[in-house]
């Protein structure tokens, strides 16, 4: 085979391997948006889940003289909740991280970290203050909430994940160094989903608990899991939070 020969065969392939790749590219990105675009329109996402949680406070307050089924019908609440919360936080993705982010409509303007946690909880029909919490640290928020806490100082990322698989399956609010977000643990994986400041242009995003980000790096790791029965109860019957 003459040299000349040789270099276009060499070029063949290679333009040949770079356009499966960007093929391949381009499939991934389609099929990621396609999910996300797949889901309902925000503010029908948000009036459905009030209707549901209304339906939840027939039932439950018809039931006031029954606690096991009072209890059932708030076992059935937390799963919906653990359900629907993924395409809330979903619609938001790719919704740009900004210091001062406080966007109330996903892909419109910016959001940060504290903000996007608030407003994803207030979209779900929690009755909290937005605002005020979304300002304070996190553990302030993370303490509103929660009442299974546990605070790691300089630990490996091995300890967290060990942590949450024995607290089991759930959602559960981090809070880190100077960030905040949620570790969603379902059918056997585990996601961190934030407003990413690391990566700000993408913004909110889902992503594996190690690597490179915010959850990874910090020294400091409050962890609280959610959506326990008062929580759920405070959904049903839409109770007021104080600041």
């Amino acid at each position: 085979m003459s040299l000349q020969n040789f270099i276009l065969l060499a070029v063949f392939f290679l333009f040949s391997c770079s356009s499966k790749s960007n093929e391949q590219k381009e499939s991934e990105i389609v099929n990621e948006v396609t999910e996300i675009e797949n889901l309902k329109p925000y503010a029908e996402l948000k009036k459905e889940t009030i209707e549901k949680r209304e339906a939840f406070r027939k039932a439950y307050e018809a039931n006031k003289n029954n606690k096991e089924k009072q209890d059932s019908i708030l076992l059935e609440a937390q799963k919906y909740l653990l359900t629907i919360s993924d395409d809330f936080f979903r619609s938001w993705y790719n919704t740009p991280w900004t210091f001062h982010g406080h966007s109330q409509t996903p892909k419109e303007g910016s959001i940060a970290c504290g903000y996007f946690v608030t407003t994803t909880l207030r979209d779900m029909g929690f009755n909290i203050p937005r605002i005020k919490w979304a300002q304070q640290a996190s553990e302030y928020l993370i303490k509103k909430v929660s009442t299974d806490i546990k605070r790691f100082q300089q630990k490996p990322m091995k300890d967290i994940v060990s942590y949450i698989e024995s607290k089991g399956e759930g959602l559960y609010i981090v809070g880190l160094d100077s960030h905040v977000g949620y570790i969603y643990y379902l059918n056997g994986k585990m996601s961190f989903v934030h407003a990413n400041y690391y990566k700000p242009k993408i913004g909110v995003m889902s992503e594996p608990l190690t690597g490179r980000n915010p959850l990874n790096d910090s020294k400091y790791r409050v962890i609280g899991k959610i959506f326990d029965k008062e929580m759920v109860k405070n959904w049903i019957l839409n109770v007021a939070y104080p600041e």
